[in-house]
């Protein structure tokens, strides 16, 4: 099966084909264990008869859903201008549906987050064929990427913070990608709300890596329709334009004059229908921005987004060079979310941070090469207020 976000499908391996949820999510829409130990149920069970696990905690006045398959975050509830919650990222009901039918909702990302061009890269001097799975190239990892990995999961609660320890090994060979990747991925609510995602990964060969989160957000609630008046800046000049296949095509262009300049905040909507021929190739916005302050060591700004309706804002800040914005082009109407309405284009978008795509093709982009006796790090923060 092709997964594309173009056909809005990203169906499981065959192992895991006929998988179905045995167990639904517990509690209320806005229930919470507050600050504490995260609280684990059994959402369902793969073909194989894995089991999935759901693990809840909340911290700063932040709620958060996270799935052991593919890291996912089924639910992030935050308050309004009225100290409201609601959950503010798309997502499904049971495990059924994430394995037969996501987009990517809510998960982690991995080995390779975005596009690699033909499913190929050359690293000294060996080619490596990937896993191909939208149209020629290779996306999100490839057919059963990280997202579709039932990952080990350690709560743990230290000073004011609470979070989940998530981990994963990633075998050679697995998707075509070489190296033994073991990966460690740190979710975390602080006192202040904030969700914080801190990535590592070791190989004991040269590969390439670029992880990230693919949550779909809307601020005004999932199932609350369109994201087209959200207002977003990007604290980016250029963006890397893309071929019809929607691969960079090895250009940092300027944003200015164009539909793609996010430098003062804007409605999302604004610029989706201009006929530029970039938004064509997207059929929206599906490209990743070149964030101003390049990699950092310690995360900065890179997005803002705010719903004028609720007064939510999240900002976010990165320690990666780039954010990828898709505005929920391929949307179409045929899922249903957790708030029991079905999506539409734009009905939610992706803010994911990242290094660019197609890097280990493009030598101008920053490296995104790992080499045995290092260590792969970045950090994204997400900040709430209203």
């Amino acid at each position: 099966m092709e997964l594309s976000r173009r056909t809005v499908i990203a169906g499981a391996g065959a192992a895991a084909a006929g998988a179905a949820a045995t167990t639904a999510l517990g509690g209320t829409a806005h229930a919470s264990p507050g600050r504490g130990k995260p609280a684990r149920t059994l959402f369902g069970r793969l073909a194989d008869g894995t089991k999935v696990h759901s693990w809840s905690l909340a911290n700063g006045g932040t709620r958060l859903k996270v799935l052991s398959y593919g890291g996912i975050v089924q639910s992030l509830e935050v308050p309004d201008r009225r100290g409201r919650h609601a959950n503010v990222s798309l997502g499904f009901d049971t495990l059924e549906e994430y394995v037969a039918s996501s987009p990517y909702f809510g998960a982690l990302i991995g080995r390779y987050g975005n596009r690699i061009g033909k499913g190929r890269f050359t690293l000294d001097g060996t080619a490596h064929q990937l896993s191909v799975n939208d149209g020629a190239n290779s996306l999100h990892g490839g057919d059963r990427g990280f997202d579709k990995r039932v990952w080990d999961v350690e709560p743990f609660t230290e000073g004011s913070d609470v979070g989940l320890r998530l981990s994963y090994v990633s075998a050679d060979g697995e998707m075509g990608y070489p190296g033994t990747l073991r990966t460690k991925v740190t979710y975390t609510l602080t006192r202040h709300g904030d969700w914080r995602i801190d990535y590592a990964a070791t190989t004991d060969r040269a590969t390439v890596v670029n992880l990230t989160s693919h949550v779909y957000w809307n601020l005004a609630g999932e199932s609350s329709g369109s994201i087209g008046d959200h207002e977003l800046s990007i604290a980016a000049a250029r963006y890397t334009p893309v071929d019809a296949g929607l691969i960079p095509t090895g250009e940092r262009a300027r944003v200015g004059g164009t539909p793609f300049d996010f430098r003062g905040a804007k409605p999302v909507g604004r610029d989706l229908r201009v006929a530029h021929p970039q938004v064509l190739y997207g059929q929206g916005f599906d490209h990743n921005w070149v964030l101003d302050k390049g990699v950092t060591t310690r995360p900065g700004h890179a997005a803002t987004l705010r719903d004028p309706s609720s007064g939510r804002t999240l900002r976010i800040a990165t320690t990666e060079p780039g954010l990828q914005f898709y505005s929920g082009n391929f949307l179409d109407g045929t899922l249903v979310g957790t708030g029991g309405r079905v999506y539409r284009q734009g009905d939610g978008l992706c803010l994911e941070t990242q290094h660019f795509p197609d890097s280990p093709n493009q030598p101008s982009f920053p490296s995104t090469v790992l080499r045995p006796g290092e260590t792969y790090r970045t950090t994204t923060v997400h900040s709430f207020d209203t």
